[in-house]
Formats: structure tokens, C-alpha cells, sequence
């Protein structure tokens, strides 16, 4: 069974209690920041190893680490083969800053997306704009609705109640 199948099981599909899941989130979000912090402490360093040398060189268990694999690979410049990783499939973290930033705030991650480190990758003022960014992008906005007696937004000239509002 390939690691992300593994993951996936123990994480999402193992009956917990609540407190087992406050536990094992907690621990597993405590140890993905600790990751973030080193990672984007030099951000333009591509980090890349095997799943087992990533997990040894951050002191997680290998589980973790696909599970990090897993919440990072969409901000990858090159993503990893996630589903049919082993622990002896290399991989690498060369991260999108831009990308992973909005992927963060989609997540609702503010415990990643506020780290320090990001003081020294953006300013303020960028972080702000790229946080505004993610949230707009996902907000939808009505156009004006037409009225019974407004012209026909299909050029006909009638009006509307008289030609597509039938």
C-alpha cells in the first residue's frame, strides 16, 4: 500500500474519539509548523531527498511527512508522485512562496500563514494584497439582475419579458 494511502486511512478514515483527534491534529499541525519555520527560513533553497531522508532530516515519523507531502504538493513548482510514493521515492520542496502563501489562507491556516518567517519572503503590504487575493478568488458576485422591462441582454432589442424572460 503506497504511503498516501496509508496516511489517508489513519488520518481521516481511523475512528477517533475527539479527544484522539484533538491529540493527533494537534501533534500533526505543532510538527507541520516546525517544518514551515525551517522551510521558509531559506525559501529559495529546494530541499529534496527521499521521503525517509525528509522525515529523519525534520525528526518526524515517516506518516508525518506524507502527510506534509501531501498538504504542500499543490505549491509545488514540480509536483511530487504523491499517490504512489514509498519511502524510498525522491521527492523535493521546491515551493511556489506566492502560491503557498494563498494555498495557507485557503486552508484557513492562519498558525502557517502568520509565521514570522513570511515578514522576511513579503511585506506587509504584499501579504496583505496576496491574503486579499485568495479570499476574493473564491468570492462570488452576482451581476445586476435584469429587470421584466429592461432591453434584452442577448441584443434582440425587445424587451426582456417579451424575449429570453419567457
Amino acid at each position: 500500500m503506497a504511503l498516501l494511502e496509508q496516511w489517508r486511512k489513519m488520518a481521516y478514515e481511523t475512528q477517533m474519539s475527539t479527544q484522539q483527534s484533538n491529540y493527533f491534529w494537534g501533534n500533526y499541525f505543532n510538527l507541520e509548523k516546525g517544518i514551515y519555520e525551517k522551510l521558509l527560513a531559506a525559501p529559495d533553497e529546494v530541499v529534496s531527498g527521499t521521503v525517509k531522508e525528509l522525515a529523519e532530516k525534520y525528526d518526524v515519523e515517516l506518516m508525518i511527512m506524507t502527510g506534509f507531502l501531501d498538504g504542500i504538493n499543490d505549491s509545488l513548482k514540480e509536483p511530487n508522485p504523491i499517490d504512489t510514493m514509498e519511502e524510498d521515492t525522491p521527492v523535493n520542496l521546491g515551493f511556489d512562496k506566492e502560491l503557498l502563501y494563498k494555498n495557507m489562507v485557503a486552508a484557513k491556516a492562519d498558525w502557517l500563514y502568520g509565521l514570522p518567517q513570511w515578514n522576511e519572503i513579503f511585506s506587509e503590504e504584499r501579504q496583505k494584497e496576496l491574503y486579499k487575493e485568495q479570499k476574493s478568488s473564491t468570492t462570488v458576485v452576482k451581476g445586476k439582475k435584469i429587470g421584466r422591462n429592461d432591453p434584452c441582454p442577448c441584443g434582440s432589442g425587445k424587451k426582456y419579458k417579451h424575449c429570453c424572460g419567457k
